[in-house]
């Protein structure tokens, strides 16, 4: 199909934008990729009278590894992310992750931000970023703030961004130790059936620390706090990870669709988060 007719800007600062976006208020919508909101734009499930493209913004594409401290401007895309040597070191679950995502064409114009901010619960990058215990900076005209990624989803396509406001970057710290990001979906390109992002921090022998977020499997990503911590303490036994998969089963609510239903999501979830941490640990 062909999407309504909208009036398409190309500001080249953060400035510009914010003043398009209080100019026009919820007519406008700010683009970034593309990938998830011009498919809307045609099936005309999005009616978006004043397109912003951020493409112009030099600005959110920088990567930036200071320390253990990893910042991603919002314009930075999945192509750069496996591409990045600095990035591949500090934080390789991005790159892993990044590589799941859709194709090699997908890959190289969608970006970090598109699939953080707009609250899609198949996007795989949100639960990966709770996982992280990430930071989302954002800026509107009242100046900027951080929230956590973990705070940041409400509801499908409903987030803590109110309409004036741009996400501009994402940060965390890099944690030494294992990771994964397992998912299981039906062909190339599709959103997951369920992933899972998984680190594990290990001290003699035992799980110092873990984090576990799973996809698609709620109306928002799900960082389950019980599963990391069903880990922590233990040798990462077939019991220990038992019990984890048990405790991310009680925080998921997925529900019926052209996936399957509930209960094979459900067994679908449990086999991904075995696997996820199996392979966690053996990195850690």
């Amino acid at each position: 199909m062909i999407p309504a007719p909208f009036d398409y800007y190309r500001p080249s600062d953060l400035d510009g934008v914010i003043a398009l976006l209080q100019e026009h208020g919820d007519e406008a919508r700010v683009l970034a990729g593309g990938h998830s909101l011009i498919p809307m734009m045609k099936l005309r499930m999005a009616d978006v009278p004043h397109l912003i493209d951020l493409q112009g913004i030099d600005s959110l594409r920088a990567i930036n590894v200071t320390g253990t401290r990893v910042t991603i401007g919002a314009m930075v895309t999945q192509h750069d992310l496996i591409d990045s040597a600095e990035l591949s070191s500090a934080a390789p679950i991005l790159r892993e992750t990044a590589l799941q995502i859709a194709d090699p064409q997908v890959r190289y114009m969608g970006t970090v931000g598109g699939n953080v901010a707009n609250g899609d619960p198949g996007n795989d990058m949100p639960g990966l970023m709770q996982c992280l215990d990430a930071q989302l900076h954002l800026i509107g005209p009242d100046g900027e703030r951080s929230i956590a990624a973990r705070d940041y989803y409400e509801a499908a396509y409903m987030t803590a961004r109110e309409d004036d406001e741009v996400l501009t970057a994402i940060s965390f710290d890099a944690q030494p130790g294992g990771y994964a990001y397992e998912k299981q979906k039906r062909k190339i390109g599709d959103y997951a059936t369920a992933a899972a992002a998984v680190t594990i921090q290990k001290s003699g022998g035992s799980v110092a620390a873990a984090s576990i977020a799973m996809t698609n499997l709620s109306d928002t990503p799900v960082w389950s706090e019980a599963a990391g911590a069903a880990l922590v303490g233990t040798a990462c036994d077939a019991g220990a990870i038992k019990a984890a998969v048990a405790a991310m089963l009680g925080d998921i609510d997925p529900t019926e669709d052209n996936r399957g239903p509930v209960a094979f999501k459900r067994h679908v979830a449990g086999v991904i988060l075995t696997r996820a941490i199996t392979r966690a640990w053996d990195r850690a």
